[in-house]
């Protein structure tokens, strides 16, 4: 009896100090190395504190790691979190952590290779006893998000992963890091077409109920920004849009997400500067990890800074960084982001400044660019190229490039991606308005345009962009304008820049639709409110003559 008693007591001190294989920890194929940080020296990522039972030795380094995950700094904090696992294998948090970093919700779907890693390391993590009762429910509700990767779509495995995190929030209500977790659950799960921001308001009231105590805290900033970016709810996050790059400036991320916010609310100065530091940030980040190539976050700033720089009418400097693209051929990672931004920014520049012909002949950049896995951003490609050539009274081209939409949306269609099939949907419905218009078939251009800028409307912008390349309620103001209809048009531009305030295009847009309406009041003021946003020093839009002349002669 006393030697069985001791042998079970050994056993049980083995489980409880059971760590895993060597091999098991290389199966993950963790992300190993310095830790790489751009901005102010000392790795300012902000102040998290998270109680785990790693152990002391290694709690500022969970912290760190926390951090960073909060600002999406994805690679960098699976550095953090490898070091963790090398110091003390039993650390399931940290595995949890690993299986965090390959997540990345509010961005896109983790790629085959990354949801295999995240399963590996929560595998390990709900093997392993050192944890507690709360560890334990962490994991577990993460394991849900990996749960059958490859057989469930992640808008359910995301629901379920909400309703685990509720439960873990309501059962830990002392846990901070519980609540901010529990926040970005529900914006993950949120439903793109609910325009009541069901999610969205209950994930902005939890993390407003701690901004206040934890001002430092990056996850509540940051996320309190991705919980707003909307038009109707934006202006809630401009406090935490204007603290969270000091919260965390040595993060490129955190210091173009900031400009989210700009961007929805029109303060273009600010949008400018947020993604002139953020391009600066990821510029060094490349460098000194070593890339052959750039890095996709300075992309992703440069497509903001261009949309900014449009905005303001600031076409030599919005030119330069256009051309400043076409030097950028190696990317890392080559991924949605970096798509995005390479067939965004020429189709802004040209589209935005209705340059037809230019637009009609972009040639999609670069050229050894894998575009077959990114149908959605090729169709901005093609879409540019149809308002081109129909812009320009080529029909016969605009309808070559109203097939190539037709196949890029029957690929997403096949693919299961309805939210990116309905964007090259409204693409597909605007092109076939322009070129009926251009046909003379100005019924059926109205009808479509008008579609198109309805579907437009019960939809949410993705987060990788700053907008629509053009809106399509401003579109139908456009055609409006050109059928001789300038009450009407009016009326969209109106509806449209309550969606997308100061934008250059829509303000005069409607400043012309209102004069040529008979309304000189509504002329003189959205004229002056372009005039005002405009350096004159800078801004090169030749319609700012005209603009400024009427405004002198009939606003004073």
């Amino acid at each position: 009896m006393f030697f069985m008693l001791g042998f079970l007591m050994l056993v049980s001190c083995k489980e409880r100090n059971a760590a895993p294989s060597r091999e098991a920890i290389d199966s993950i194929h963790l992300i190993r190395g310095k830790v790489i940080s751009c901005g102010l020296p000392g790795k300012q990522f902000g102040s998290v504190e998270f109680d785990n039972s790693c152990g002391k030795k290694v709690q500022a380094q969970f912290n760190l790691a926390i951090e960073m995950l909060h600002s999406f700094e994805y690679e960098e904090a699976e550095k953090v979190f490898s070091k963790i696992i090398d110091e003390n294998p039993t650390c399931a948090m940290a595995y949890w952590g690993v299986a965090m970093c390959n997540y990345h919700p509010l961005w896109t779907a983790p790629s085959e290779a990354e949801y295999k890693k995240g399963a590996k390391a929560l595998e390990i993590a709900q093997a392993l006893p050192q944890k507690s009762k709360r560890e334990a429910e962490y994991i577990d509700a993460m394991a849900l998000l990996y749960k059958g990767w490859d057989k469930v779509d992640l808008h359910t495995r995301s629901i379920d992963h909400e309703k685990a995190m509720e439960k873990l929030y309501s059962a830990y209500p002392e846990d901070k890091e519980a609540a901010v977790f529990f926040a970005l659950a529900l914006d993950a799960a949120a439903d793109p077409a609910d325009k009541s921001f069901v999610n969205q308001r209950k994930a902005g009231a939890l993390l407003n109920t701690l901004y206040p105590n934890e001002p430092d805290h990056p996850g509540i900033a940051h996320y309190i920004i991705h919980t707003y970016d909307y038009p109707e709810l934006a202006a809630l996050a401009l406090p935490a849009a204007r603290k969270y790059a000091a919260i965390a400036p040595s993060s490129a991320h955190a210091t173009h997400m900031p400009s989210h916010i700009f961007t929805r609310l029109g303060l273009w100065d600010e949008c400018i500067a947020s993604n002139r530091a953020s391009v600066a940030a990821a510029q060094c980040y490349a460098e000194t990890a070593g890339f052959k190539g750039h890095w996709d976050e300075e992309l992703h700033g440069l497509d903001y800074l261009v949309y900014a720089l449009l905005q303001k009418g600031e076409n030599r400097l919005a030119r330069e960084q256009c051309e400043y693209l076409t030097t950028i051929h190696d990317v890392y990672p080559a991924n949605f982001k970096v798509a995005y931004a390479f067939a965004a920014i020429p189709a802004r520049y040209a589209l935005e400044n209705k340059l037809w012909k230019e637009a009609a002949t972009l040639s999609l950049q670069p050229v050894g660019f894998r575009w077959e896995k990114f149908p959605w951003q090729k169709a901005i490609h093609h879409f540019a190229r149809l308002m081109g050539a129909a812009n320009s009274g080529d029909t016969g081209a605009a309808r070559g490039e109203y097939r190539e939409l037709q196949q890029l949306h029957e690929q997403l269609i096949n693919e299961k991606d309805v939210y990116k099939a309905n964007q090259v949907l409204i693409q597909l419905k605007t092109g076939e308005a322009w070129i009926a218009y251009r046909e003379g078939r100005h019924v059926e251009a109205y009808d479509n345009m008008k579609m198109a800028a309805e579907l437009e409307d019960a939809t949410e912008k993705h987060p990788v962009t700053p907008g629509e390349v053009l809106p399509a309620r401003e579109l139908l103001g456009d055609l409006l304008l050109q059928m001789n209809r300038p009450g009407e048009a009016l009326e969209a531009y109106e509806l449209d820049l309550g969606r997308h305030p100061k934008r250059f295009n829509g303000l005069c847009g409607a400043g012309l639709a209102a004069k040529r309406a008979g309304n000189p009041e509504k002329a003189c003021r959205y004229y002056g409110q372009l005039l005002g946003m405009v350096d004159p020093g800078r801004a090169e839009r030749p319609e700012l003559a005209a603009i400024r002349r009427d405004y002198k002669n009939g606003c004073r």
